[in-house]
């Protein structure tokens, strides 16, 4: 069994999107278990990744050929997973707030977060607060990610985390935020739980998050 693990976790580090799908599925007819190829070959081949991106081995390129391969490959593990009521590891909402159509760098995010066991909805771009907050009372999610590339978009992210607590919903709901123009400072200040300069450390807070 380690053989077709150890050959999916290399494709997916490498990027080798063209035979990461044969890849699978020969370890599926194999009979390897579905959670083993997601637990010891997907995701920890993703940690690798965003180590060696923290580290500038990488750069976004290679970060996101890694990405959509792992996906490919989830795309035909997900419906075998959800068949048998596999737990993911939290759920989270997606999206860049109001004003903002940038979404390069908020959907790179969500592939490895889902390449990291998450259950990810992604509402997309330029959501509105009242967005944000109907989605959250919708499907009770476990964080909420906001993304902002320009500036003036910034002041979104505070609204939507001052209507979470005047809604009652701030102690329900971690809140994680990211981009370029934000740094930790900005995530203190205006009280969110966490700050990701990047896909990598989105990873390791949501999970520190959850583990909170």
């Amino acid at each position: 069994m380690s053989d077709y693990l150890d050959e999916i976790k290399l494709a997916v580090i490498h990027g080798s999107h063209k035979e990461i799908e044969a890849l699978v599925e020969k370890a599926l007819n194999a009979e390897v278990d579905p959670d083993q190829i997601v637990n010891r070959a997907m995701i920890p081949a993703m940690d690798v990744v965003g180590q060696k991106f923290s580290q500038n081995e990488i750069f976004v390129p290679e970060m996101l050929a890694s990405a959509v391969t792992m996906n490919k490959g989830l795309d035909i593990l997900k419906p075998i997973l959800l068949q048998r009521g596999a737990a993911s590891k939290g759920k989270i909402v997606m999206c860049t707030v109001k004003g903002d159509l940038h979404d390069i760098g908020k959907n790179l995010v969500i592939m490895m977060l889902e390449g990291a066991g998450f259950e990810v909805i992604d509402m997309g771009v330029d959501k509105s607060v009242d967005d944000v907050i109907a989605k959250v009372k919708e499907v009770k999610p476990d964080i909420i990610g906001l993304s902002a590339l320009l500036t003036t978009t910034m002041p979104e992210m505070r609204k939507v985390i001052e209507s979470l607590q005047a809604n009652g919903l701030r102690n329900s709901v971690k809140v994680m935020v990211g981009r370029a123009p934000l740094d930790r400072a900005f995530g203190e200040k205006i009280g969110a739980d966490g700050y990701g300069k990047d896909a990598a450390q989105a990873v390791q807070l949501a999970r520190a998050l959850i583990a909170s």
